[in-house]
């Protein structure tokens, strides 16, 4: 093939995954996916697993037909979600498949760490993570009270980008974006807090050494190399963590922006030279994630398409296009009633229609009737809360926020990006939709000399992708509706 860079991305998310193949030519940035494949979890014994085995398999299998079309990979990189890991024995074999975060076995195991080992606001002023049970923290500490048996016997504990890399190097290391999601890494330090392992009975040596964005970890080993046919390939610690690659794609010119990472939920933030941890902070709980070229990724979770995918499931008579239903919605009456898209009420309800009409009617509000009211309800909430959630941020951000990009899936739903700009009153830019594989490609040529930093990576990215510009209009219609969102209890 032609003598440029190939970098090959390998991006794993909770339910599928995909290789893909990237370059830079003229500026900019070219990518092609090569292979897809589901993500299965597997229950067993009470427990819900991740098949490491057979996602380490269909990155063999991409390989190979990198391999087949005479691709010469520069290098490899890997992003997955965070908080999960495996477990590697003294012998280097990896000890069972590594339990997912959906698994029941941390329910109520933060409230006991609070009682049992350090308290709640420690755990914040160290670390600055929003509290999940699925925390790395309070899985290791259900392990550790279940007497777990590949915990006790781990010699290491690697996240599973690093657990991916390591089997295709056979280093171990510890990636700083996708172990700051852990709620063990203090952003301070830049390294694991060594009262929190103390709290779980682990030394610092149980994992890698800290390993920043860009940075070579190894080549595939001898056996990776006759499997695949490739030769020795350098693996690139990229933004392990897929929201992190993500938000390194975001093309913008300068810091002054926030980013709303959309898909089955939202990830609104800022970019920060230093983690914001303080009262305010915490009382709103906002997470402080690693980030690329030191940066921290100060941001909050918020129930995003989620609502709206499980009302389409629900409907029996809706349009199966996402156009012409969203256009049946966007011809309703705006503003007719309001949900707090993050109100428990809708976190995972038997019937997710039957949860916004029973929230409406206990608010007060007109109940929604028929498909096209009910997601013009969904998407004016959503709106509305991104507007919260985006004035929170201009009162922890210490420069003026001009520009929100939206990025990931969600950035092709015109509707609710003209939606967002007017109820924000920021200019919206959505896209690019595939942020995370660019992130990670980037990250690659970062490490192969290609470009700079940072803002070199998102120069090259702005001149590839051709963002979809979108005004505030109809402010003061917003500010009225804002006013009854917040009224909401």
């Amino acid at each position: 093939m032609e003598n440029k860079k190939y970098f090959f991305a390998i991006d794993l998310g909770a339910t599928s995954g995909r290789t893909i193949v990237g370059s830079l030519a003229e500026g900019k940035i070219e990518q092609e996916e090569l292979t897809r494949f589901n993500n299965n979890l597997i229950e067993t014994g009470g427990h819900v697993y991740w098949d490491i085995y057979a996602l380490y398999s269909e990155i063999i299998g991409g390989l190979k037909v990198a391999a087949k079309r005479g691709i010469e990979i520069t290098s490899i990189g890997i992003d997955t979600w965070g908080c999960d890991f495996l477990c590697i024995g003294g012998d280097g074999a990896v000890l069972r498949n590594p339990l997912a975060y959906r698994d029941p076995h941390t329910v109520g195991m933060m409230e006991k760490y609070f009682d049992e080992a350090v308290a709640k606001q420690t755990v914040y002023a160290k670390t600055g993570i929003q509290f999940m049970n699925f925390n790395s923290l309070f899985q290791l500490y259900a392990m550790r009270k279940a007497g777990n048996s590949a915990l006790e016997n781990a010699e290491k504990i690697l996240f599973i980008p690093d657990a991916l890399s390591y089997m295709l190097t056979g280093k171990a290391i510890c990636e700083y974006t996708v172990a700051s999601t852990s709620q063990i890494l203090n952003p301070v330090t830049k390294d694991l807090d060594a009262d929190l392992l103390e709290s779980l009975g682990l030394e610092r040596e149980k994992f890698g050494e800290m390993t920043m964005p860009g940075t070579v970890i190894g080549t595939l080993t001898e056996e990776v190399q006759k499997q695949t046919g490739l030769g020795a390939v350098p693996v690139v610690a990229v933004a392990g963590h897929d929201t992190a690659s993500a938000v390194a794609a975001v093309p913008a010119a300068n810091e002054r922006f926030a980013y709303l990472s959309s898909g089955t939920w939202s990830l609104m933030g800022i970019e920060t030279r230093n983690a914001i941890i303080n009262d305010r902070s915490s009382e709103l709980n906002f997470t402080n994630e690693g980030g690329i070229d030191g940066t921290t990724r100060f941001l909050k979770n918020i129930c995003g398409m989620w609502i709206y995918e499980r009302c389409r499931k629900e409907f029996t008579d809706a349009p199966q296009s996402h156009t012409e239903l969203q256009r049946e919605a966007m011809a309703q009456e705006p503003f007719k009633c309001l949900i707090n898209p993050d109100d428990a009420a809708f976190a995972n309800p038997s019937s997710m229609i039957e949860a916004i009409q029973e929230y409406c009617r206990e608010t007060g509000q007109y109940v929604p009737q028929g498909y096209a009211e009910i997601i013009r309800c969904v998407f004016d909430s959503l709106a509305l809360r991104y507007r919260q959630v985006f004035t929170w941020l201009k009162e922890f951000a210490d420069f003026r926020l001009d520009t929100l990009y939206i990025i990931g899936g969600g950035s092709l739903n015109d509707y609710l990006n003209q939606m967002t700009a007017n109820s924000c009153g920021v200019t919206v830019k959505a896209g690019p939709q595939e942020a995370t594989a660019i992130g990670n490609i980037m990250l690659q040529a970062k490490a192969a000399g290609d470009v700079k930093d940072i803002w070199d990576m998102r120069s090259i990215i702005a001149n590839s992708v051709e963002p979809r510009i979108f005004e505030p209009k109809d402010q003061e219609q917003w500010d009225k509706a804002y006013e009854a969102f917040l009224a909401l209890k």
